[in-house]
């Protein structure tokens, strides 16, 4: 059967990679042309264009580049019409792929979404869409089965491919010992601080983050650098605090690490999926903050919370997050501190949330079985 794949960013190249792979599993005559990034080509999809062409984030970009976004448009849709495609698979990418999965539809071609963007935080009135132009809808998150519901849509929960991301890297990594003398850190245990992947966010919360590090002599902290932004930004904001940065090893830092302190965002459930217990800090302007609170339509920040419906890790938001009340926060969590053990014991129930190993190939599968069903159909 063809499949046309359609991902607009990193995490949905990482999560296509994977995604083709078992695909190509479950039907090993499968014609793969996909919209996406170097892991989906790898992967053994046939990359007709690069999300680092189509990737234009914020109101304002967007309208800078509004003649490019609409030849993306243009093109994506020659394109549909030249394969006629079984199926076209959307991967998060709202902007783009709500759109392309109106055009498909209505050329009579089956739509499939795979990873639902986030309506249960804003924009709820979005479901509509999905419900007149999506013909399944494949979900990463256990409590998106109840919200779609409640808009009279059924959405399937298979498991979330993250895990299979971290079990991979877990297999292949190196005994601690290896691991932290590879990593150039002496025998002190690790507080790791993922500060996020965008400057603004790192200008909001990594100087709170380090100044906690000189209550923990007996600790070593690290910062999970990103490649992508310079290393002055970093070295600017650190200054004298005795903390270190090490850039694109964040799942080995995440291997050798007590505990962390987490910008929110997915690497809220990486560090539970590797077990660090961590505190989670979120600040923004206020403008930001204010609009955030009268739009968002959730309880918690972070994934690890939500997902499990309580406050399972500690969030400091806006003011609350000082390096006094995070360094108290820190404190609990590290291996001597009283939410140690329950911070671990939660992250337990957290993976038998969601599933287990095996998401992608499940999600594949279930692919491939309804578009073998709807052909015997037609």
């Amino acid at each position: 059967m063809k499949y046309f794949i359609i991902a607009g960013e990193p995490s949905g190249d990482l999560h296509g990679s994977n995604l083709i792979l078992n695909l190509f599993e479950a039907d090993p005559a499968a014609d793969i042309v996909c919209w996406g990034g170097d892991l989906m080509s790898k992967a053994g999809g046939r990359l007709i264009k690069h999300y680092r062409e189509t990737a234009f984030m914020g109101v304002w970009e967007v309208m800078v580049n509004m003649r490019k976004v609409r030849r993306n448009f243009a093109e994506c849709r020659r394109q549909i019409d030249r394969m006629m495609p079984d199926v076209v698979i959307l991967i998060d990418y709202p902007g783009f792929n709500l759109r392309m999965a109106r055009y498909a539809k209505k050329k009579g071609i089956r739509v499939y979404y795979y990873i639902s963007p986030k309506f249960w935080a804003w924009r709820e009135g979005r479901v509509k869409l999905l419900k007149r132009y999506v013909d399944r809808l494949y979900i990463i998150f256990p409590f998106e089965v109840e919200f779609f519901r409640k808009h009279g849509y059924t959405a399937h929960f298979l498991g979330n491919p993250l895990i299979d991301q971290v079990e991979a890297w877990r297999r292949k990594t190196p005994e601690h010992g290896r691991l932290m003398e590879s990593l150039g850190l002496d025998e002190r245990p690790v507080i790791l601080l993922m500060a996020g992947s965008r400057l603004q966010e790192i200008e909001k919360v990594l100087p709170v983050m380090v100044r906690v590090a000189s209550s923990f002599p007996e600790y070593q902290f690290v910062v999970a650098g990103m490649d992508h932004l310079p290393a002055s930004l970093y070295e600017g904001i650190i200054g004298s605090n005795p903390v270190r940065v090490i850039s694109d090893r964040a799942y080995d830092l995440l291997s050798v690490a007590e505990a962390a302190l987490v910008t929110s965002g997915t690497a809220t459930l990486e560090a539970a999926l590797f077990g660090v217990p961590q505190v989670v800090c979120y600040r923004t302007s206020g403008l930001t903050f204010t609009l955030g609170r009268f739009f968002l339509k959730v309880r918690f920040i972070s994934l690890v919370n939500l997902i499990m419906g309580r406050e399972a890790v500690t969030e400091l938001i806006q003011e609350e997050l000082n390096s006094e009340r995070l360094s108290g926060e820190l404190g609990k969590i590290i291996s001597t501190g009283e939410r140690h053990t329950a911070v671990k014991r939660d992250y337990e129930e957290l993976r038998q949330m969601l599933g287990g190993e095996g998401a992608s190939a499940r999600i594949a599968s279930d692919m491939v079985t309804q578009l073998k069903q709807g052909s015997m159909n037609t």
